[in-house]
């Protein structure tokens, strides 16, 4: 699940001031060691060039496939072993046949998010997010480049026989973050929720084989609510970016103006707000864990760790008794550790 979509996340809505961040070349890896030259269209369907000498032999381009394959799933366990988000730490809970895929995947989306977030200036980051969406098309019709992610994620779609609607609903949602800084309905901001929360969940259900209709729609119930929670968690961070995501409608039947959203306190109309929201919010919470008495245990120990840190992440607003604005409320490392614990050992209910 996404996403955020976990206890503690970065908000892929979020753009990051101060920072003069050009993005890199989407996908290219960092490693000290070369990537293997360029291999033929065999295993991962890359590209080779044409040798001088003529024919290349068919053994050397599948092993040449297979050293750039390496490197690029290389490549993404390092970059995801190196972000310490619980999104990644519940991929322990993962069968050990699904670990190199999660991480493929999970670093498409922490590529897009960073390029949407860090890059400094709504006009690079359209740029990169462009440059992605090229690179995915790529990737799709069986040619990605030979670099970075793109080798290894191209592997893992065509395993997994992944549908690109998800991939690409979540570039959608990076976009509409670089033009739309608040929404006037909460169908408005569900929408987005669609695209930019719920697709992680469905990749995640693809790699376990859940394919049913109505087990796709109790996981998009719990990303929505990972990604509300997180919305309502950080309406102090979100309003010094320059971003309302509570609901114009919403705040006008409470009396809530923009001026309360700058205040070093949560007035009372904003706790009465927040406080509607985080009932409604607990819902999708509700409605969707019973996703978990559906799927494979290891799966299920998997969603009932995010709907259980969704509703932590909502009753750590409520010990705060609404403040959001004085301080930013946190599920502590405490109650992290226990949820993951309890998950392990198969005790969440």
């Amino acid at each position: 699940m996404h996403a955020d979509r976990k206890l503690e996340s970065k908000q892929p809505g979020r753009q990051v001031q101060g920072l003069a961040f050009s993005p890199p070349a989407v996908g290219t890896t960092p490693m000290s060691e070369p990537v293997a030259g360029s291999a033929g269209d065999t295993e991962g369907g890359c590209h080779t060039k044409n040798s001088s000498h003529g024919t290349v032999d068919s053994e050397v381009l599948v092993g040449s496939s297979r050293l750039i394959l390496r490197h690029s799933e290389r490549y993404c366990r390092r970059l995801a072993r190196s972000h310490y988000e619980n999104f990644l730490v519940a991929s322990i809970l993962l069968p050990r046949r699904l670990r190199q895929p999660f991480y493929n995947i999970y670093t498409f989306c922490r590529t897009a998010d960073d390029i949407a977030d860090e890059s400094g200036d709504r006009r690079l980051a359209r740029e990169g997010l462009d440059r992605i969406a090229a690179d995915l098309e790529d990737v799709f019709a069986g040619k990605p480049r030979t670099e970075g992610m793109f080798p290894a994620l191209h592997h893992t779609i065509a395993t997994f026989a992944m549908d690109r609607k998800p991939f690409f609903d979540l570039l959608s949602a990076f976009r509409q973050d670089q033009e739309v800084l608040e929404y006037e309905t909460l169908d408005q901001l569900l929408d987005y929720c669609s695209r930019s929360a719920n697709p992680v969940g469905r990749l995640v259900l693809k790699l376990a084989g859940v394919t049913d209709a109505e087990q796709i729609r109790l996981s998009d119930q719990i990303c929505t609510g990972l990604q509300l929670a997180n919305f309502w968690q950080d309406v102090g961070r979100d309003y010094a970016i320059g971003r309302v995501y509570l609901p114009d409608q919403w705040r006008q039947r409470y009396g809530v103006t923009r001026d309360m959203l700058s205040a070093g306190a949560t007035s009372e109309p904003v706790r009465r707000l927040l406080a509607d929201l985080c009932k409604m919010t607990d819902g999708y919470f509700q409605r969707g864990i019973v996703l978990a008495e559906k799927v494979p245990d290891w799966l299920s120990a998997d969603i009932k760790l995010f709907a259980h840190g969704g509703m932590e992440t909502l009753a750590a607003i409520r010990r705060v008794d609404f403040d959001v604005l004085r301080k930013r409320p946190k599920v502590s490392k405490l109650t992290q550790g226990k949820l993951i614990l309890a998950a392990l050992l198969g005790r969440l209910s």
